[in-house]
Order: C-alpha cells, then structure tokens, then sequence
C-alpha cells in the first residue's frame, strides 16, 4: 500500500472530514492504514460498511484498519467486536492529531459526542479527486426527529464562526476550486450558538462579498421552514449561488410529518418553493422523501407522492424507511417490508419522471458547466453532463445542450 487509504460513506460532510483526517493520517505516516468513515443513516449503510471491512481485510491481510463515522460513534461496539477491525475511532476523536500519532493507544476512543460544545475549525487545501470543494459550517443537531439517529452521532448543533468559514473559502479558491457547497448536518441553524445568532443568509452573503473570486456557491440540504428572509433574498439574487436546492421534506403530509416531529407542514414547503420560482425563474428543487414511515396510510403515501408535482421537484432523493434502534419511530407500528419497498419503488418512478420532463425541456440550453472529469461535468442546476469532446476538469464551460439520456444531458462546446 501506498496509504493512508479512505473509503467515506455518507455526506457530504463525511467527505470534508476525511481530508481533515487524511492530513492527520499522512502526517502521522500511516502509510498501511485503511480508514472507513461511515455513515448511519441506514441499516444498509451500516451492512455496506461491515461488509467493505471485511473485504479489505481479505485482501490486506497486514493492513491498520480505522474504523470511524456515524456508525462507530452509535455502535463501537459492533466494530470492536469484528476480528477485521484494529481501532476504532469516534466522530470527535477522528479530527484529532494525536488519534493518528504512534505509540500505545486505545483500540476503542469513542467519547460522548453530547458533551462537545464547540466547533473546531480544520483548514483544508483541496478534496483528493474531485473539482468543487465541501466546507463544514456547522456540525450537529439540536432536533430530535423521530426516525433519525444522528443527533446521537454528530451530537448537538455548533457552528463555525463566520470568519473560518470565510477563511477556508477563500483558501479553497487559491487552491483553484471554482465551485464551493457550504455544508453541515443542519445547515440552516448556522449561528443558533454564536453570539447574536447570526442566520445562514448572513454567512452566505459574508463569503460572497469577502471571495469575489469564487465563481459559484452551493448549499447542501436545507429545512425550508428555518430560511431566514436574507437566505431567500441571496438565492433569489445572486447569480453566484447556484439555482439548484436540496430541501429536507421527508414526507408531503402533515399528520406524518407530526409524527416524525419535523417543524413544517406541507404548505410551507408548497409555498417557500412557490416563492423562490416567481423569484428567481428556471430554479431547481431537490429533495429527500422517505417511503413507508410508520402508520403511513395510502392516502398519506399520495401526499407524499404528489408533493413531487406541486413542489415542482426535479430530483428525489428517496429513502425507504429502515427503523434505527434507539428511535421513537423504530417502536412505532411498522409497515410490511414490501409495502414499503413498493411505495419507494413508486416515488422513484415519480421522480424518474419529473427529471425526464426536466431534461427534455434543457435541450438547446446555453449553461455553465463545471467539468469534473474529461467527459462530464454540471451544469448550474446540478444536472450531469456528458460532453462530445474531452474536457479539462476543473474549468467552467459555455455549453449548448445537444440531447438527453436516462438522467443525463448531452453537451458541446457553444460556439
């Protein structure tokens, strides 16, 4: 092995902190070490995990293997106990120098995540293969909702003051990244913890004006009911921040999402797409839903399923529901496991369909595209691209939409 290897699951922000621990790692000359950093989300993600691990071990019988994430910081125990596994770290632990370091150390270092209170800023120069760049802004979550078991593994909500944001923004930018995704585990509560609370519109207008060299800005996933007016101002107004939003729905009807314990109902979420489309005209919406939560009737699923349509989504993201132990929802009464399996099958289907609708409409379209590899890129909108010619990534291109795939656009240079 030529290491420090990683394998990251999950985020977005899971792909952030494994640079910070890639920085640590080559330090630390850890060069026959394989490192998961795992995701929680799911049962699948979990079983994806354990079964990445032990196929390494097959293959690198001589190899450290760190095993981190959501998932170790829920469950260490589960890691410790596989025979593949040589440490393994928690959430806070995993940024830390020293937990790279050599000499004796502890196989298991999994803290209480609920007893960190801060934020700890961790610069980066660059994200190993990929040509936009992830910064962490906030990290935590002070929300319980029902189904999710994350605030047990990020614990609860702390921000990045504004200044490191900006900071490791306008190093990314020096670095050559034209495109940053400002990220976090509850994006939108940015500032709930630092002195005057400020809000995320604030931050993101802060890093616009400081790095006017950065050409585009994205946000990760939002909850709409917690945009402050400056947000909604700056995504309507700002041709630097990309017109592509990812919302945390979760459901389309209003009894469910009580009992997930979310904070909108259905007619906020309607309404706060409504109004960033009479705005700022050709934006678009992504969103998570998730399929078969407990109690879910059909006609609570159909409400789920139309919210696609009078939102106007143009990607879903789809989650059939996997009961986390330890979650309210996971004593719920449950679904039959092929009720589910057939609503999410659904909701793809819709979602297929809404992007089909969408592509098609993009052909002869001019847009900016941000190259990633030689044949594909993105355009503003987060829709993939696949080019004529071969391409140099990183570069942002004038491109004219030629044709369509199943969920892709086909592009050339614009003359």
């Amino acid at each position: 092995m030529t290491g420090p290897h990683f394998v990251t699951f999950g985020c977005r922000l899971n792909t952030y902190e494994t640079e910070v621990m890639r920085q640590h790692a080559q330090a630390a000359g850890k060069s026959n070490a394989i490192v998961f950093n795992t995701c929680a989300v799911t049962a699948e993600a979990t079983r994806q995990a354990r079964q990445a691990i032990r196929r390494a071990r097959a293959e690198n019988p001589e190899a450290e293997i760190v095993v981190t994430g959501c998932a170790a910081q829920t469950d260490p125990d589960m890691f410790a106990r596989m025979p593949e596994v040589t440490r393994v770290l928690g959430n806070e632990e995993k940024l830390k120098p020293e937990s790279w370091q050599g000499g004796e150390a502890p196989r298991v270092a999994v803290a209480d995540i609920m007893t960190v209170t801060a934020a700890k800023p961790h610069l980066i120069d660059g994200l190993k293969e990929r040509t936009r760049a992830f910064v962490q802004v906030q990290n935590g979550c002070d929300h319980r909702c029902t189904f999710c078991i994350i605030p047990f593994g990020r614990g609860n909500s702390r921000s990045l003051a504004a200044g490191d944001v900006v900071e490791q923004v306008r190093r990314l930018v020096a670095s050559g990244y034209s495109e940053v995704v400002l990220t976090g585990v509850d994006l939108t509560s940015w500032g709930a913890d630092l002195d005057g609370r400020p809000k995320l519109g604030g931050l993101v207008a802060k890093t616009l004006r400081a790095v006017p060299e950065l050409k585009r800005l994205r946000l990760s996933s939002i909850d709409s009911i917690e945009a402050d007016p400056e947000l909604i101002d700056v995504i309507a107004c700002e041709e630097r921040v990309m017109p592509h939003i990812h919302l945390s729905l979760q459901s389309g009807d209003n009894m469910i999402l009580k009992r997930m314990k979310r904070r909108h109902a259905r007619e906020d979420s309607v309404a706060f797409c409504a109004e960033l489309r009479a705005r700022r005209p050709g934006i678009v919406f992504g969103a998570d839903i998730i399929a078969g939560f407990p109690t879910e009737t059909d006609a609570m699923f159909e409400n789920s399923l139309s919210i696609a349509d009078d939102c106007g989504l143009t990607f879903l993201h789809v989650f059939p529901f996997s009961a986390r132990p330890g979650t309210p929802a996971a004593r719920m009464p449950q679904l039959d496991k092929h009720i589910v399996k057939e609503r999410a099958a659904l909701l793809r289907e819709k979602g297929e369909a809404r992007l089909e609708r969408f592509l098609a409409a993009e052909i002869g379209a001019i847009r900016q595209v941000l190259v990633e590899t030689e044949a594909t890129g993105r355009t503003e909108h987060f829709t993939q691209v696949r080019f004529a010619s071969r391409m140099a990534p990183g570069a942002i291109v004038t491109a004219q939409v030629t044709g369509r795939g199943p969920a892709y656009l086909e592009a050339r240079l614009a003359a």
